[in-house]
């Protein structure tokens, strides 16, 4: 390991003690890890060989805090999500601020800080995560010092998104947020979690940046609703390495989306485990690389389960020398009888020297089973332009239009629709930014 990530370092972080003890477990075996490397096909076409741990440090209890309020450029994306049931700021992976609708506190939702000791997060923090773990996911339990906690018990209904702000900073420095959702038995919420940095430069020239090892657990339970909408808008010198995990019950529902836009390297593993005859989950995403930007996509639709049902649609484009992975794989086990499983990767690649990786996988076990996948590189369609152009619209318009014409199905299915005119127009400005 790193002379930074040790045991003590872990034990220094404070909080309670059942925290600390957790934490320990997980730092002493650090040392025992085997880091990825490019070699294994889990991490091929990454850039995990250019990582350096050695050049981030975890934060110690006695690192700034943030003072009560908005988190720096958390506010606009709280407000473009428009009314809201409740808000939790978490500040370098602690919480700073939480706020909650009092009619639905008084019906047992509630919106915590992680470490806080209660006794339902204590039962399931790590229970997604630790069915997948890896060397990150490690590192991440050694130096968790906080998150989101979200809980809605059976039968309750949240109507407003709970909006959850990440906001990471500090060169040099390593953060580990985590958002924990529990949906009861029949209940139904949406949340969305945005993944924030500063886009200026580490000052007097840095060189660390920052480095965001985020963990989202989703567990749905039986005939539970979850609507789930992750934002990336990473800064230029943030490098994001994530796990997002569901596990879902018996005729229940997990509609999860992602935008991915920031970042120097960003990865987001994105894995849904159908638990429950009937369980249905969808997996969107919609991503957007320039300049030398790296998106990277893991999925794993896993079918655990007879009559369950997954879509996934991803899209993405890529511009300058941006690039993109997307890696996916369909898992049907043989307890998954009568399941329907879909997977859809789409890439335009948008100019010379940026480029795209699409490798779907299927794994089937069940012999009674739909199951299709389908990918596509490639640059903007020339009949497309052609059209747009010989009716008057001008060259650069014309390519707007398309790709904004490309990402709309996805855009058009995110569970919070006051969200994606501001979306829309960071992909707009992507755009442009090369005509400026």
């Amino acid at each position: 390991m790193t002379s930074a990530f040790t045991s003590d370092a872990a034990r220094a972080l404070g909080g309670p003690d059942w925290l600390v003890e957790r934490r320990l477990e997980a730092a002493e075996g650090l040392d025992e890890i085997t880091w990825p490397t490019p070699a294994e096909e889990i991490w091929r076409y990454s850039r995990i060989d250019e990582l350096d741990l050695e050049r981030y440090r975890p934060l110690t209890s006695t690192d700034p805090g943030l003072a009560d309020g908005p988190a720096p450029g958390g506010g606009p994306v709280a407000a473009e999500a428009g009314e809201r049931a409740g808000l939790v700021v978490v500040h370098n992976g602690r919480v700073v601020r939480c706020e909650l609708d009092e009619s639905l506190a008084a019906k047992g939702v509630v919106i915590d800080d992680l470490s806080s000791g209660n006794d339902a997060v204590r039962n399931a923090l790590g229970t997604c995560s630790a069915a997948a773990p890896d060397a990150f996911t490690e590192l991440h339990d050694a130096f968790l010092m906080g998150g989101a906690f979200v809980s809605v018990p059976a039968g309750v209904v949240v109507d407003k998104p709970i909006v959850v702000l990440h906001w990471s900073e500090g060169d040099g420095l390593a953060t580990f947020p985590h958002t924990l959702v529990l949906a009861g038995e029949s209940s139904e919420l949406t949340v969305v979690d945005r993944f924030s940095s500063p886009d200026v430069r580490p000052p007097n020239g840095g060189g660390g940046g920052h480095l965001v090892n985020a963990v989202v657990e989703l567990l749905v339970d039986d005939n539970a609703r979850v609507r789930y909408l992750s934002v990336q808008q990473h800064g230029p010198h943030t490098w994001q390495i994530a796990l997002q995990r569901a596990h879902v019950g018996r005729d229940a529902s997990l509609r999860s989306s992602a935008v991915a836009l920031g970042g120097d390297y960003a990865r987001l593993r994105s894995e849904s485990l159908l638990t429950g005859a009937g369980a249905e989950s969808d997996l969107l995403a919609v991503y957007f690389g320039d300049g030398a930007q790296m998106l990277d996509f893991r999925t794993l639709q896993d079918h655990d389960a007879p009559r369950t049902r997954s879509d996934l649609l991803f899209k993405g484009a890529v511009e300058d020398e941006a690039r993109s992975v997307y890696s996916g794989l369909i898992r049907l086990r043989p307890s998954a009888q009568k399941a329907n499983a879909s997977q859809t990767n789409r890439n335009l690649v948008l100019t010379e020297g940026a480029g795209a990786e699409s490798i779907p996988n299927l794994e089937i076990e069940a012999n009674d089973v739909r199951c299709s996948h389908a990918s596509t590189v490639g640059p903007i369609d020339d009949d497309q332009l052609y059209y747009l152009e010989t009716r008057g619209i001008r060259p650069e318009e014309a390519e707007r239009l398309i790709v904004l014409g490309f990402f709309d199905d996805v855009f058009a299915r995110l569970p919070v629709p006051s969200l994606v005119a501001p979306l829309r127009r960071t992909v707009i400005e992507k755009i442009e930014h090369r005509r400026g």
